[in-house]
C-alpha cells in the first residue's frame, strides 16, 4: 500500500512540475542586453521565411541567427515580464535590433503598450 502511494505522490509531483508557467522555465542564455520591436499588422498573412503565414496573434519571433523551430524566452528588463516564442522568420532588420516579436508576444511582456521597442534578455528554451 505505501509504495502504491509513493508511486502515485510521484507521479503527481511530476505532472505538476511539467505544468509550470513560462516564468519559471529557464534556458540557455542567449543575450542578456538584447532590444526588442514588434511586427506591423500590414506582415498579417505574409509568409515568413520558414514558410509560415504570419499571424501578429501568435506566439512567434524572427531572429537573424538561431534556427526556426527554436523555442526562445524573452524577458522585459524593465518590469522581468517574459513569454515563450518559437522563432519562424529571419529579421529585424533594423539596426540595433535583435528580436522581432509578434504583437501579442510584444505585448504581454510590455507594461506601456505605446512603445515599439524594449531591452530584453533571450534565452534558448530548446
Amino acid at each position: 500500500m505505501k509504495s502504491k502511494v509513493l508511486l502515485l505522490l510521484l507521479i503527481l509531483g511530476s505532472v505538476l512540475t511539467s505544468c509550470s508557467s513560462s516564468k519559471s522555465v529557464s534556458g540557455k542564455m542567449y543575450k542578456k542586453n538584447a532590444h526588442a520591436s514588434y511586427y506591423a499588422d500590414k506582415f498579417n498573412g505574409r509568409s515568413t521565411a520558414s514558410g509560415e503565414k504570419f499571424s501578429n496573434s501568435k506566439l512567434t519571433a524572427a531572429h537573424r541567427k538561431i534556427p526556426f523551430g527554436t523555442k526562445v524566452k524573452v524577458t522585459n528588463k524593465a518590469n522581468s515580464k517574459s513569454v515563450i516564442v518559437e522563432i519562424n522568420d529571419r529579421g529585424p532588420w533594423t539596426p540595433g535590433r535583435d528580436i522581432d516579436l509578434s504583437k501579442r508576444a510584444f505585448m504581454d511582456i510590455s507594461d506601456n503598450k505605446n512603445h515599439g521597442a524594449l531591452k530584453v534578455s533571450i534565452e534558448i528554451i530548446k
